[in-house]
């Protein structure tokens, strides 16, 4: 897949200002003295899904209602914020959305993706058996099936990358959560982009370690399970396309376990007073693992969402770990 120039990234970040404000990024002193480093949170946990995905469902139903008019309704498979930013975008172009998640899926994403508009499937035990039945319902009942990753949507996550390199260029190494790869990718594209030599350090659970396996071997593995309460990383099967960007794009993968998630989650509340939700603190559990390495540079962590069910969240803060 061809990365985009700084033009086209410029005219998504355009298009999707047209719904949102650009998020902040701050430095926190608590979280760059305990990292002994200058830390840079990117706060995507501040837009009105709560979380980064937001952007690429409006540059995606954008892109869907002027190339594919004569689709009115759309299709797709979500753990939750990816589904939320395709509801909430199709609603706003007029356009119906069934939204397919697996069993046992937070209460409270499933509450928002339908309080967007959204018609709400339950299926299978994970992301990919969810992702599988989303294909069918499209193949069936006529709807666009939106991939969990595309250029399209790349395009518009793109711009959380344009507003923290430019509001930081002298970022030595950013650290990005992966789940379906469109967060990364668009930080590699944005960073591209503006001629940039930042080090860009993916992120993954322990308990689905897919991208990180896949990029160590150079090629797609796949694994049986992933058990991990942060369900922004829960994906057994790389997305191919992402894949093949951050394959080239990122210095290195790092794995976090569910007990360091945690623990940043913690920290984060603590130093900043934000929710973050599981997938959001990983960058910064990683940036922890990796402390050492980071002592006296500038790092950026990618806040990549907020949305945690309530009682998930008062777990963590009394130093638990929710279960998968």
């Amino acid at each position: 897949m061809k990365l985009p120039d700084l033009d086209e990234l410029e005219a998504a970040a355009s298009l999707v200002y047209r719904q949102m404000q650009p998020t902040p990024q701050y430095v926190w002193p608590q979280i760059s003295q305990h990292l002994g480093a200058t830390v840079w949170l990117k706060h995507e946990n501040h837009t009105p899904t709560g979380a980064f995905k937001v952007r690429g469902g409006i540059t995606f139903i954008d892109w869907l209602t002027r190339n594919q008019p004569q689709y009115r309704a759309i299709v797709t498979a979500t753990r939750g914020n990816h589904g939320q930013s395709q509801a909430r975008a199709a609603t706003l172009a007029g356009l119906r959305s069934t939204i397919v998640v697996p069993y046992g899926n937070s209460r409270e994403k499933n509450a928002a993706i339908r309080s967007f508009g959204a018609d709400l499937v339950e299926h299978g035990e994970d992301f990919d058996s969810a992702r599988a039945e989303a294909m069918r319902i499209a193949r069936d009942q006529g709807g666009f099936l939106v991939p969990p990753f595309s250029r399209e949507v790349m395009l518009g996550v793109a711009s959380y990358g344009l507003e923290l390199f430019k509001a930081a260029p002298t970022l030595d190494t950013v650290y990005v959560p992966i789940g379906s790869g469109s967060g990364i990718s668009g930080m590699i594209a944005a960073r591209r982009a503006l001629g940039l030599g930042t080090e860009i350090v993916g992120v993954v659970s322990t308990e689905a370690p897919a991208a990180k396996l896949s990029f160590e071997a150079g090629r797609a593995i796949e694994t049986q399970t992933a058990r991990t309460f942060a369900d922004g990383l829960a994906v057994r099967v790389p997305v191919a396309e992402a894949f093949d960007i951050y394959a080239r794009g990122a210095a290195r993968i790092v794995a976090v376990s569910d007990g360091e998630i945690a623990l940043a989650m913690r920290l984060l509340y603590q130093g900043t007073h934000n929710v973050v939700e599981g997938a959001g603190a990983a960058s910064l559990a990683a940036a922890m693992q990796e402390k050492a390495r980071n002592i006296g540079r500038t790092v950026g962590v990618i806040l990549t969402g907020a949305n945690i069910d309530s009682a998930a969240f008062a777990r963590v803060l009394d130093g638990g770990i929710p279960p998968p």
